[in-house]
């Protein structure tokens, strides 16, 4: 323990130093992208509905017939059918039923199968709407670009940020390569960890499981203290840079944002491992969003 965090002691300060004004505009930059990338056509916010397919044909509008209702001005009464059989789903749009894939009018499509590696999105109007598979669940992911949300929805709180949380981390290998997962609909799986991230904050040793999605960084589903109260009940969400050649990297917890499942009904968010809820009360980051707000 003591060597791990002379390690620390002799790690390169570049990777803190900077400007507490320079820092603060990269701050300020982060929480501007973070509320774009929440209104984009891929965000959150305009999130409207998750329907949960049955094998067999799953016939989408907005009539009370239908298997899968959705009621809104730009969804006929039959806008078509999900057809789930022999492990593949097909979309088959009810005649003169504009619906279109990358602006492209269609009539059929195939949205899952063992050889599709990404469902398309089928757009109608102001809707949008995909295929999503959470294990032997598959589910229409239904979004409306023109949802009054966007509109009413202008920023998240969050702490004052505070330098004292980007603190320096060294990764240690896991004795397993598998970190299990559940999310919110008590689904429990196992996936890819690079190890455990080792960090002090006020002279206390912590450690936090983190996942390995691709990409330069890190994915780590942490809780702590603040959790109920000042923010989101099952925890947050935090990006990390991968560590260096000598497994060094800086986590940074003003960086902490709320899951998706804080601003949607609609979300299927994965909660934190029970060894990632942390003692303390972390009072940095995205506070509580109230999704009321948006209504």
């Amino acid at each position: 323990m003591i060597y791990r965090f002379l390690l620390l002691l002799l790690m390169p300060m570049s990777l803190l130093a900077q400007k507490p004004s320079t820092y603060q505009d990269s701050m300020v930059a982060w929480h501007q992208k973070r509320i774009q990338d929440l209104k984009a056509p891929n965000g959150w916010v305009n999130l409207v509905g998750l329907l949960w397919l049955s094998p067999g044909k799953n016939k989408f509008g907005s009539a009370f017939s239908n298997e899968l209702i959705f009621q809104h001005k730009d969804m006929p009464n039959q806008a078509g059918s999900f057809n789930w059989e022999n492990g593949t789903v097909n979309w088959v749009s009810q005649k003169g039923i504009a619906t279109k894939i990358n602006d492209s009018l269609i009539q059929e499509a195939i949205l899952f199968s063992a050889t599709e590696k990404q469902a398309p999105q089928i757009a109608l109007g102001s809707l949008r709407w995909n295929l999503i598979k959470r294990e032997e669940k598959i589910g229409i992911r239904l979004r409306d670009l023109n949802t009054p949300a966007l509109k009413k929805f202008t920023s998240v709180p969050y702490y004052p940020i505070n330098v004292k949380y980007r603190v320096d981390a060294v990764l240690e290998k896991p004795a397993s390569n598998k970190l299990m997962i559940t999310n919110v609909l008590g689904q429990t799986t196992a996936q890819e960890t690079p190890g455990r991230l080792v960090f002090q904050i006020d002279g206390v040793t912590y450690q936090l499981d983190a996942l390995d999605e691709g990409g330069e960084e890190l994915f780590v589903i942490f809780g702590d203290a603040t959790n109920e109260k000042e923010t989101y009940p099952t925890g947050r969400f935090m990006y990390v840079p991968k560590p260096d050649a000598t497994g060094h990297t800086v986590i940074d917890f003003n960086k902490a944002f709320n899951p998706p499942c804080a601003f949607t009904v609609h979300a299927t968010c994965p909660l934190p491992p029970k060894q990632n809820i942390l003692p303390m009360a972390l009072k940095t980051g995205e506070k509580k969003f109230h999704p009321e707000l948006l209504k």
